[in-house]
């Protein structure tokens, strides 16, 4: 395990939203990507493995993900993740930031916890929700109003101005929170829109460079996907699908001030959406991967950049029909490619191409799914979480104690345990918290420390901002980062929970080993104090390393030790 010398890391965060930053240095130390030639890969250069899906509904009128009038969204999440699934598109509209938009076709008795969310806080929930389940995030502006797809990235409406000032409020809101991971900056460029034509008022790339730029410094961790145009390509000829036409790119392509964050996504579609030349060919469906190739998928075999798809569906996948031949040759293209891909979509109410779900909004759709086994990767993380039951906010303790592994709180298949010792044995109050925690590894493998988290549960005792300190860590400091939640509705002993996470460079817990002392406080923006008597976590009697249950730790999303408060 790699030791480094001690650092101060302060972060300071906001207990009532998911966004806060943990730390704002760019692939520090969470789980972030970047570009290598064609490849997306993380902070230590492995390739990246997604199987992606849309999951479709902010940015229409609902303002929120379709389906939750039917089932929770735990339970779709949890869906979701048991397929296999650990990359979600999301599409928003800039209509759902506005004050005073509310959320609709939501079932509040199955969905209890989103009672009274804001658009914006709705898609908090969301992505804490997909990041405990070790899924990831990209966000897709997908309509400057949910009224319906523009042309061009801006409107009398909604200038470019206003499309910039909100990616540049999403970055910040979810800066250092690595389940969101990316910014597709427009939906389906076209009409109007040119690809290196120079005109600022129509030119795609260069308005996707203002608004990339815009976004990386105020978050230089994201990736910035740009999707193609359908038409107007200087030097080019002939037209494709709205946003699939990237041919630009090779003497035209996307200038970025960080390096090694550009991916380009064009969107395909078969015959089932719209009558197109390319299916008339007498050659169909052979002529297809010439024809990928040439509006996109060179960007890939020349290793100008990635690519991903980020949407292909239909509703037809057998082999006799021609949307169904269409739809098995692009999946096989992006076989032989590698290539990444987000799935349209989950959402059955897609009228074109149907959905994952059928239209009961819980039976998987089979036949597309042995479909796309052919693409799917093995993923770490995107595990369902510990169960959940969605109509009761506060579970008792006996189904709390139900969902904890056995002996005592550990997992035997997976030997993991959080020991835990605190330097203020005093439940007086203080205007500090001081936790020390050191987790063992009695199982017979190394556990990468980069999968697992730990939560400790406490009261926040007032609403001010809260900040975070690791004082030492025997993995070194600026491996360790934490972030803040909320638990609404608040439980005994509880009303919010600090998660600590590690970077890969953290190294391992070898079997038989342990982490060693990691050294953490946490304190109020004023410095006002805590009553730490009845947190959940807090144990005055332990001043040495002992194993305590009320600590949780998780392992790709599972909780393998402890009991939830």
């Amino acid at each position: 395990m790699k030791k480094i010398g001690t650092c101060l890391l302060l972060v300071a965060m906001l207990v009532s939203g998911i966004g806060a930053a943990a730390s704002a240095n760019s692939l520090s130390s969470l789980g972030y990507y970047h570009t290598s030639g064609n490849r997306i890969v993380d902070a230590q250069g492995k390739p990246a493995n997604f199987n992606g899906v849309n999951w479709f509904g902010f940015e229409t009128d609902n303002f929120a993900p379709h389906g939750l009038w039917t089932r929770s969204m735990d339970s779709v999440l949890d869906q979701l993740a048991k397929e296999g699934y650990n990359l979600l598109r999301i599409p928003y509209t800039n209509e759902m930031l506005l004050p005073g938009k509310t959320p609709s076709g939501i079932d509040y008795a199955k969905n209890p916890d989103l009672k009274g969310l804001t658009p914006l806080q709705l898609l908090d929930k969301l992505v804490q929700k997909a990041g405990e389940r070790g899924m990831k995030i990209i966000l897709d502006r997908h309509r400057p109003t949910a009224s319906g797809q523009t042309e061009r990235w801006y409107t009398p409406s909604v200038p470019e101005k206003t499309w910039i000032k909100d990616w540049k409020m999403l970055a910040k809101r979810y800066l250092g929170n690595d389940t969101v991971i990316g910014a597709d900056l427009h939906n389906e460029p076209h009409g109007s829109v040119c690809w290196g034509c120079g005109d600022s008022a129509t030119d795609w790339r260069l308005a996707a460079e203002r608004a990339g730029n815009a976004i990386l410094a105020v978050n230089p961790d994201w990736l910035i996907v740009v999707e193609g145009v359908d038409a107007k390509v200087k030097g080019q000829s002939g037209s494709y699908w709205w946003g699939g036409n990237l041919k630009g790119v090779r003497k035209y392509p996307v200038r970025l001030k960080v390096p090694n964050r550009i991916v380009y996504s064009p969107h395909d579609y078969g015959p089932g959406v719209s009558s197109q030349p390319w299916f008339a060919d007498r050659k169909f469906p052979a002529n297809l991967s010439g024809v990928w190739d040439a509006n996109w998928g060179y960007i890939h075999k020349e290793k100008i950049a990635p690519i991903l798809l980020g949407e292909f569906g239909g509703r037809s996948v057998d082999r006799a029909s021609k949307e169904g031949k269409w739809q098995n040759a692009l999946v096989d293209y992006i076989s032989r490619n590698d290539l990444y891909w987000t799935y349209w979509s989950l959402n059955p109410n897609s009228g074109d191409t149907g959905g994952l779900l059928l239209d009961d909004w819980q039976t998987w759709n089979k036949p597309k799914q042995k479909m796309l086994a052919r693409i799917m990767k093995p993923v770490n993380g995107g595990q369902p979480a510990a169960p959940k039951q969605a109509a009761d906010p506060a579970p008792s303790k006996k189904a709390a104690e139900a969902t904890a592994p056995a002996s005592g709180g550990t997992n035997a298949a997976e030997g993991l345990a959080v020991q835990y010792k605190t330097s203020n044995s005093s439940a007086a109050e203080d205007n500090m918290i001081h936790a020390a925690f050191n987790i063992t590894n009695n199982g017979k493998t190394d556990i990468p420390l980069s999968e697992v988290k730990i939560r400790y549960y406490f009261t926040k005792d007032g609403s001010k901002e809260l900040q975070f300190w690791c004082d030492w860590a025997q993995v070194g400091t600026n491996t360790v980062s934490g972030t803040f939640a909320p638990i609404e509705p608040a439980r005994t002993g509880t009303d919010g929970y600090l998660e600590i996470r590690f970077a890969a460079m953290a190294g391992s817990i070898p079997a038989g080993g342990q982490s060693g002392d990691i050294q953490v406080r946490i304190a109020k923006s004023d410095w006002s104090d805590f009553n730490p008597s009845d947190d959940y976590s807090f144990d005055g009697t332990k001043t040495s390393f002992s194993d305590w249950n009320k600590v949780t730790l998780y392992r790709k999303g599972k909780l393998v030790w402890g009991i939830e408060p």
